[in-house]
């Protein structure tokens, strides 16, 4: 699982993800859309965080659970849900602790990447899917891998690493490159279905500030790109 030990910076994350561009005002409101109309579905949050996605969706009617491999992560998700919220500290790379075909809808926010090898954690995702379930996925983009490492070959799988800064403190993320190609290759591999792929605007209501000053284009932007799959 991930070298970036979130455990170590959850509350600073947690506060920045509220209300920074790349995840208040691109990535989740992208995720939310993606994930349309939900209400009565049953909905998995994989990597949940502190469950921003979680609550978003859940508002929106659906019936919510989540997990994630970091514990300080999910007691900051209960102060956001509530106690009785369906929380549980688990590992991607590992068998998860839901039934098959448990639920309608499973949503992974930037969490994928941190993984080599996808295919038991996408075994395991179709597992808990109903067949005709969606998948609905952010990654980095494979743009950033060869954009940050000149030296570094887009068709690779690699691994790498960058910084971030949240709240104040500075966060050094690994994660692993691949392709476009193998992507798709992985999700076919594993039953899945690409019903879209999207390189969405960020969110109409970014405060001005936010909004990068280089951008060639006044909405987009490239940093992650998401999926919707269907289970076959």
């Amino acid at each position: 699982m991930p070298k970036t030990d979130y455990d170590e910076f959850a509350e600073a994350y947690s506060a920045d993800n509220e209300v920074n561009l790349l995840n208040g005002h691109y990535e989740r409101p992208a995720m939310v859309s993606l994930a349309g109309e939900v209400s009565g579905r049953r909905v998995l949050d994989v990597g949940c965080g502190s469950g921003p996605l979680m609550a978003a969706l859940r508002d929106k009617g659906a019936i919510v659970s989540g997990f994630d491999l970091s514990a300080s992560m999910l007691e900051l998700a209960h102060r956001r849900l509530g106690e009785d919220a369906d929380l549980t500290v688990a590992d991607l790379a590992k068998p998860l602790p839901y039934d098959d075909a448990a639920f309608d809808d499973v949503v992974g926010s930037l969490v994928l990447h941190y993984l080599k090898d996808w295919t038991e954690p996408l075994a395991e995702l179709r597992r808990v899917l109903k067949p005709g379930g969606r998948l609905i996925l952010s990654l980095n983009h494979p743009f950033v891998y060869t954009a940050l490492n000149p030296d570094g070959e887009y068709f690779d799988i690699a691994e790498f690493s960058f910084d971030a800064e949240h709240a104040g403190r500075t966060v050094v993320y690994t994660i692993w490159h691949r392709p476009l190609q193998a992507m798709s290759d992985a999700f076919t591999a594993a039953g899945f279905r690409i019903s879209v792929i999207s390189e969405p605007p960020i969110s109409v209501d970014t405060p001005p500030e936010l909004r990068p000053p280089n951008m060639l284009h006044p909405a987009r932007f490239i940093s992650f790109v998401f999926f919707v799959l269907e289970a076959c």
